[in-house]
Parts: structure tokens; C-alpha cells; sequence
């Protein structure tokens, strides 16, 4: 549908196994450790209530981890769902297909009882919320990554190799 190639594009077990569920795995790892660092987080938070210390930079980080990881998650998720019915649907479509252009470049067609022509097509929207979703999961994180600071460490990086020396803000 979009050109692209990849594991699985032709085969729904390979999708399964090879694209699917690593990705589902990888989703249920990941959700499972950020659990468990929010519970650390709280627990850390508490402590430090308790001792009288100021919390606004822990809950601050807190609810950026939160934040980015429903930016991450939600997309992600998305992009399982899209797979599945992609995989669900892949041996229907290719069959569909299969059968309606066999005349066409007289190659063997299928028994007429195995598909028929007018089968199920993949709906065009599916593909392009998978695309879309994919993209925005790597955008999320760039801007995670790609933050003031980040940014800041660059230049002073960029400035040592040169040998040169930032200019003061006046």
C-alpha cells in the first residue's frame, strides 16, 4: 500500500512473530518498569515530605515522565492495534488480490471456491494512522531528548572542539 518494505509484509506469521509481538512485548516491559519507577519515585517523594524537604523538582520530573510516557504510549499502542488488524486481515487481502489480477498477467488462479475478487480490501486509513503514529512515537521522544539542556551541552561541546570560548550573555 505505501511502498515500504518490511518483515512481514507479505506473510502474517512472520508479522506475528517477527514485528507484532516484539513490539507488544517491548510495550508490556516498558509499562511494567515505568511502574515500577513511579512507585520508587512516590516512595522517594514521601520520604522526603516527611524529612522536610522540597519536592517541587522530583514531582516536576514526575509529571514529565508521566506526561511523555501517554505521548509515547498511546501512539504505540495505536501502531500494535493497526499491526493486528493488519495481520488479522493480510492472508484475505492477498488472496482478494491474488485473485482478481491472475487473468490480468495470466498467471494461475486460485480455486473459485478458495477466494473471490470482490474480497475484503485494507481500509486506507488504518495504514495511514500506522504511519502517522509510528512517526509521532519518535517524535515524542526527540523532543524528550532534545531539550534546553541538551541543547546547552551541545554548544559548550561544539565550542571545546573548536577552542572556543561561549560568548557572556550581557
Amino acid at each position: 500500500m505505501s511502498g515500504v518494505c518490511y518483515v512481514g509484509v507479505f506473510n502474517a506469521q512472520t508479522l506475528t512473530e517477527f514485528v507484532l509481538a516484539p513490539l507488544a512485548i517491548y510495550l508490556a516491559l516498558g509499562t511494567l518498569f515505568l511502574l515500577a519507577g513511579f512507585v520508587a519515585l512516590f516512595r522517594i517523594r514521601t520520604v522526603m515530605k516527611h524529612d522536610g524537604t522540597k519536592t517541587d523538582k522530583l514531582e516536576r520530573l514526575m509529571l514529565r515522565i508521566g506526561v511523555f510516557s501517554v505521548l509515547y504510549m498511546v501512539p504505540a499502542i495505536l501502531v500494535i492495534a493497526c499491526l493486528a488488524y493488519e495481520q488479522h486481515y493480510l492472508d484475505q487481502w492477498l488472496a482478494s488480490w491474488h485473485a482478481k489480477v491472475c487473468t490480468h498477467y495470466r498467471i494461475p488462479c486460485p480455486p473459485l471456491h478458495w477466494t473471490q475478487s470482490n474480497g475484503p480490501r485494507p481500509e486506507f486509513a488504518v495504514f495511514m494512522v500506522k504511519y502517522l503514529m509510528a512517526l509521532i512515537v519518535g517524535i515524542t521522544s526527540s523532543v524528550w531528548v532534545w531539550s534546553s539542556k541538551t541543547l546547552q551541552s551541545w554548544t559548550r561541546f561544539l565550542h571545546r572542539i573548536r577552542g572556543t570560548r561561549p560568548q557572556a550573555y550581557v
